[in-house]
């Protein structure tokens, strides 16, 4: 069978689903490789490596040609409409965001995963693309929160007096949030975090940061779920005071399938000393800041929100090798003889699957 790897057309997006290294794994399960020319080039990952690995180098969008199509951003209307029958894709759709594509998906009869929806079970653990993507938004939230701030992170002494460290809060302590913890105190500032789970208080401990003990009731679980309103005013109340004190605020806080809490109000931002710096990783999501918009700069005052959008893409290298990973093993998950057929009675793949057979396996909200 036939695997396709597109060159990426969306906007801003600069990553790939597939690298010469994971070509060779593909390769060695019995499958085919195509990669459309140019397809790498932002991981600099060049045709000439492509071939090199076995995969052939193909001049235009795989879809219809391949039995699967494996992408980042999922394909649009009009490249999914080219699909047959029976053909399998891969890529991070959200089907709540784009119902029109899923309909394309399902009345053509193609089998689609989508990475967001990947089951966070110990099986799933090397496909669990949000995880690896989130590992890079975190880290390159405290690169871009530096960039923007007229202030050291770490503290320097000198013969003019001592400069004291950034104070830096981190809310919300997933994959994200603790890769911001352990980015900022590398570069020397000091970290404070928050997260509504019990079991991110040691986790942030570990790191060298102080977690924030508030009076709410916390939840259990390794994943956040929804609060309510009440639950939220009384939180943003709480963390008022640390979110004045700090130079940089990364929020990370994101519930699958739902829009972001607002966690931080303008009347905070009017709060912070100027020149502070928030980054808000939920942007895209609705936002856990109430400035903030997706892909923007915006200021309240003197303090500048970062309204991310699509932050793994800014780091194409590692991101691309961390996705290409995470897709390979979930499609050998799937695969054997040389073939790629889906157990769907498979509890990782099932929890991936969006359409089959004609049929939409997962409701839309």
């Amino acid at each position: 069978m036939r695997v396709g790897v597109p060159a990426e057309s969306r906007p801003a997006e600069r990553r790939v689903a597939g690298l010469p290294e994971t070509v060779t794994t593909l390769i060695g399960a019995g499958l085919t490789v195509d990669v459309q020319a140019g397809a790498g080039r932002h991981a600099h990952a060049s045709d000439a490596a492509y071939r090199a690995a076995g995969a052939n180098v193909v001049p235009d969008h795989p879809a219809g040609r391949c039995e699967v199509l494996v992408s980042v951003q999922p394909p649009t209307p009009e490249q999914a409409a080219r699909l047959r029958e029976g053909d399998i894709t891969i890529s991070f759709l959200q089907p709540n965001a784009e119902p029109e594509l899923v309909e394309v998906l399902r009345a053509n009869g193609v089998t689609s995963f989508s990475l967001d929806l990947l089951p966070r079970v110990t099986r799933a653990q090397s496909a669990d693309a949000l995880s690896s993507q989130a590992l890079v938004a975190g880290y390159r939230a405290v690169v871009e929160a530096t960039r923007r701030l007229p202030k050291f992170l770490p503290m320097f002494t000198t013969a003019a007096g001592t400069v004291p460290p950034a104070k830096v809060l981190i809310l919300g302590a997933g994959v994200a949030g603790l890769q911001a913890i352990a980015t900022a105190r590398r570069l020397g500032a000091v970290v404070e975090a928050y997260d509504v789970r019990a079991a991110a208080k040691e986790e942030v401990r570990s790191l060298g940061a102080k977690f924030l003990e508030l009076d709410l009731e916390t939840q259990g679980g390794v994943y956040a779920q929804a609060q309510s309103e009440e639950f939220l005013e009384r939180q943003r109340q709480l963390i008022a005071e640390r979110v004045a004190a700090s130079d940089i605020v990364i929020t990370t806080a994101a519930v699958p399938g739902r829009t972001a809490p607002v966690l931080v109000t303008n009347d905070m931002l009017k709060a912070m000393t100027p020149g502070s710096v928030v980054v808000d990783l939920a942007a895209e999501s609705g936002g856990n800041v109430a400035a903030s918009q997706p892909g923007e700069d915006t200021w309240l005052g003197e303090v500048l929100v970062v309204g991310a959008r699509n932050m793994p893409s800014t780091m194409p290298v590692h991101a691309s090798r961390l996705y290409a990973r995470n897709v390979a093993n979930l499609l050998v998950m799937m695969t054997a003889d040389g073939r790629v057929a889906p157990d769907l009675d498979d509890e990782v793949l099932a929890g991936c699957c969006l359409t089959h057979r004609g049929e939409l396996r997962r409701e839309l909200s």
